[in-house]
């Protein structure tokens, strides 16, 4: 244990500027994550009602303002997403982060003070806009970060790094549970009590505007745009290195090569290049399908919705709810964190998803099922177990699909494509949190506990498809996860599976140091490469050598190239 500590302490010493950058940008997300968690507190509160007229509706009126309310920022955070991939690839990432942060704020302002001289109805209406505006800064946030990220951590800690996204979500999201759940205890029901929630939003998004000046722009788009002196200068910076030191100048050529051929593409030509073959189509699709099937996992239903959640499984009272979920949003937090610290780089990618997606899917079952059970019933001994059933989802979903996909989807997107495909795949966020927001209240309202069912089934379903179909990317280069897609996909994805050698038999995946191998040897025909190397293989196993999958990953984390 106190090895395990030296080495990470030392490794956090070797990445100190990568891990700041990391912390840097993903100040970002805690935005994303503070506003996810701030409107649902912010809706249930009577002032917030009271002010804009909403006591007297009628419940299904009320459900038809929560999902528009809530959803409206789903929908400026789709365009803002939609647009990132453009003005990322003329301006740079850095540029259009700092300028998503400033929308973020006007936005932010503009909402803290709907309502000020004007009728509820204007003020309504004033809100609606401020927080479409407030989405298209955090859409682009959304977008750029992860991509910004990868591209600039170090790959021995790039799923951390790029894992701390998912923590900055959950800080963002507990602190805002906590501050709506503190005014409602400590600021007498008026104005302020639903304006100040609004206020304390801004202050991650003045943080990350100021923290983001010192960062430098990403090396591969520095790269992109020729700009190679540049680019050996950041990734110094990173790896706390020289710009002429070997491992610098090494990684600077791997990039540069990978770009040949595909410098300034513009974004027309990026979206057509998705389909130039079907290794590049299935990266370029992967990060779209990772974090549509994400959202039906249910989490952000509970995010946006947990008081009237609380509610209908027998919480009564505005703070009891409120405090609720509070709990909630720090066991997410701290779980990240811990996943973070323990798990992301050990278990690696696929087996996050495995795990967790079965946990949070049988969580849900469980709801669902006593919800059904014993409908509108009180407070009893299942009513404590449902709640807890709801934290451990909050456990589970953050061991897994928290923030794996993003970490998976950033890996496998195609370095020159990288921003278009992320674009895509944020954009993909925000529409379908766009709809579950939109449906989750009248899904509660007309289904009830047929609404967890639901998402219970699609966790299974995100499973099955992470199982047979997605290859473990831990510890390889991004100019190598390409081999991962180029032959028997299937294959390599069953047998980087828990227990998919059942279903493999004799069967094996050309590895990727065969088909790099292949690669650089083109003056061979692939296939009298393949045999070459094979027999070579065959050969050093018989001499005693180990050539595990669990040896080579942790060759390639050894070699000079620094990301």
């Amino acid at each position: 244990m106190a090895t395990t500590l030296k080495k990470e302490l030392k490794e956090i010493i070797q990445y100190r500027n990568a891990y700041f950058l990391a912390f840097s940008a993903t100040t970002g997300y805690v935005c994303f994550g503070w506003d996810i968690g701030l409107i649902g507190g912010v809706i249930a509160l009577p002032s917030f009602q009271e002010y804009f007229g909403l006591l007297s509706e009628s419940a299904s009126a009320q459900a038809s303002f929560d999902g528009n309310i809530v959803s409206v920022l789903q929908a400026g955070g789709f365009f803002g997403a939609l647009s990132s991939s453009y003005f990322s690839s003329r301006f740079g990432r850095k540029p259009v982060m700092l300028a998503s942060a400033i929308i973020y704020l006007v936005g932010s302002i503009i909402q803290s003070t709907a309502g000020i001289g004007t009728s509820s109805n204007v003020g309504l209406k004033v809100l609606y806009f401020s927080r479409f505006l407030g989405g298209v800064g955090v859409g682009l946030m959304a977008a750029l970060v992860p991509s910004y990220v990868a591209e600039c951590s170090p790959r021995a800690i790039r799923g951390r790094c790029t894992g701390s996204i998912e923590v900055a979500v959950g800080l963002g999201n507990m602190l805002a549970f906590w501050v709506n759940y503190s005014v409602s205890l400590n600021i007498s029901p008026g104005q302020m009590q639903w304006r100040l929630p609004i206020i304390t939003q801004m202050v991650p998004g003045v943080l990350f505007l100021f923290l983001m000046l010192f960062q430098p722009e990403s090396p591969r788009w520095l790269v992109e745009r020729g700009r190679y002196d540049e680019a050996a200068a950041a990734l110094a910076y990173i790896a706390r290195k020289d710009p002429d030191d070997d491992a610098v100048v090494l990684t600077l050529r791997e990039i540069r090569a990978d770009f040949v051929g595909k410098h300034n593409l513009p974004l027309l030509a990026q979206f057509r290049k998705m389909g130039e073959s079907r290794a590049i189509a299935l990266r370029c699709i992967i990060p779209s399908i990772a974090t549509l099937l994400q959202q039906w996992s249910g989490t952000n239903a509970i995010n946006y919705y947990a008081p009237q959640i609380f509610a209908g499984l027998g919480i009564t009272g505005t703070s009891q709810t409120l405090f609720a979920t509070g709990i909630y949003g720090v066991v997410k937090f701290v779980v990240t964190c811990l996943t973070l610290a323990f798990v992301i780089e050990s278990w690696g990618r696929k087996r996050t998803l495995i795990y967790g997606g079965i946990a949070q899917g049988l969580m849900m079952l469980w709801i669902g099922g006593y919800s059904g059970a014993h409908p509108n019933q009180g407070v009893v001994a299942g009513t404590y177990v449902s709640i807890v059933a709801i934290y451990l989802f909050g456990v589970f979903f953050c061991l897994g699909w928290g923030f794996t996909p993003l970490v998976l989807g950033s890996e496998v997107a195609p370095g020159h494509l990288r921003t278009a495909v992320m674009s895509l795949a944020s954009a993909t966020t925000w529409l379908f949190t766009y709809v579950i927001a939109q449906i989750t209240p009248i899904m509660l309202d007309r289904i009830t506990y047929g609404t967890y069912l639901v998402f219970g089934v699609a966790s299974f379903i995100m499973v099955a498809w992470v199982y047979v179909f997605i290859p473990e990317t831990t510890g390889y280069p991004l100019e190598d996860i390409k081999y991962l897609f180029e032959k028997d996909i299937i294959i390599r994805s069953l047998e980087d599976a828990p227990g998919g050698w059942i279903f493999l038999g004799r069967r094996r995946a050309v590895s990727v140091e065969e088909l790099k191998a292949i690669d650089a040897l083109p003056t061979h025909s692939p296939k009298e490469v393949l045999e070459e190397l094979k027999t070579r293989s065959e050969e050093e196993s018989a001499s005693g050598q180990n050539h595990s999958r669990s040896r080579k990953n942790s060759e390639k984390l050894e070699d000079p190239l620094i990301i």
